[in-house]
């Protein structure tokens, strides 16, 4: 479970950062561009891998979607942020654990005894309970496009890496930075575009927030794959504990650091999702 805290504290983070962006004028496109060549040059540096392998290696369509992907989620992600909040688009991108699920039980064969069972209740109950508010209304100014397409944007994106996570003929080292170079070429490709024919300056001050954020989303993806490894057999386990354990933190960080306000259903939801995250680890250990 140490990699999925790891994994849960640097998703958060990613978070906090695309929040703060729109607070001291970051672009947050080009930000996202340069996290992408720092997670590229991360991956060198850790886990030095071989040169022949990675140019030797067949592309899977895999490969490709997930590349595309990524910036693009990333995009919606830092929209969703910066017009509904920080916990809301926490729990839009976690409702994409039903996704998940689905795909758990029907394409990677996972099994579901009665403890994962009631912890997914929980888990769902909570989302349900942490994303109701009273008042302010997610289809003012269309912003609900944006949580909308996190959803289905990072369920997709959760299926991929699972199946990246089972190819054995490539080292998912390997696997982490052809994905990584495929995101940073379409990312590098929309700030050129926008520099040659919006007149969009590329400024000096997103390299290096790009640094940063590239260092807590290489930390998010490299250890999210290392708990799909370590847990194969239980890939819905990985799903959900992920999904809720943000839903905590980032809710948690909403409130405190950026002050969003929770109602009592709120933070019932929090507790459901604390005993959701029990339950489902639990689950691992048991038969029934």
């Amino acid at each position: 479970m140490i990699y999925l805290i790891i994994s849960i504290f640097c998703s958060v983070t990613v978070a906090v950062l695309l929040k703060l962006a729109r607070r001291y004028k970051i672009n947050v496109l080009q930000a996202i561009t340069w996290n992408y060549l720092f997670a590229i040059a991360l991956s060198f540096i850790f886990f030095k891998p071989s040169i022949a392998e990675l140019t030797n290696a067949k592309l899977s369509p895999v490969y490709l979607c997930l590349g595309v992907l990524l910036p693009l989620v990333f995009w919606f992600l830092g929209a969703s942020i910066r017009n509904i909040g920080i916990a809301r688009t926490d729990i839009a991108q976690r409702l994409s654990l039903f996704i998940s699920i689905l795909a758990a039980y029907f394409l990677f064969g996972d099994q579901f005894n009665t403890l994962k069972i009631l912890g997914l209740c929980f888990g769902f109950t909570a989302i349900i309970f942490t994303l109701y508010r009273k008042s302010a209304s997610l289809t003012t100014g269309g912003n609900w496009i944006y949580p909308l397409l996190v959803f289905f944007g990072f369920g997709i994106i959760d299926i991929l890496f699972k199946q990246i996570a089972q190819i054995k003929d490539l080292a998912y080292t390997s696997s982490l930075i052809l994905t990584f170079a495929i995101s940073f070429v379409i990312s590098l490709l929309s700030i050129l575009y926008l520099a040659v024919v919006k007149q969009q300056k590329l400024e000096l001050v997103n390299f290096a927030c790009g640094a940063v954020l590239g260092f807590f989303n290489f930390g998010n993806i490299l250890f999210y794959l290392k708990a799909h490894r370590e847990m194969a057999d239980h890939p819905s386990t990985v799903f959900a504990a992920m999904n809720i354990g943000v839903i905590i933190l980032g809710t948690l960080v909403g409130v405190f650091l950026f002050k969003e306000k929770l109602n009592k259903l709120n933070y019932l939801g929090l507790a459901l999702a604390l005993i959701a995250i029990i339950l489902i680890t639990l689950s691992q250990f048991h038969a029934i």
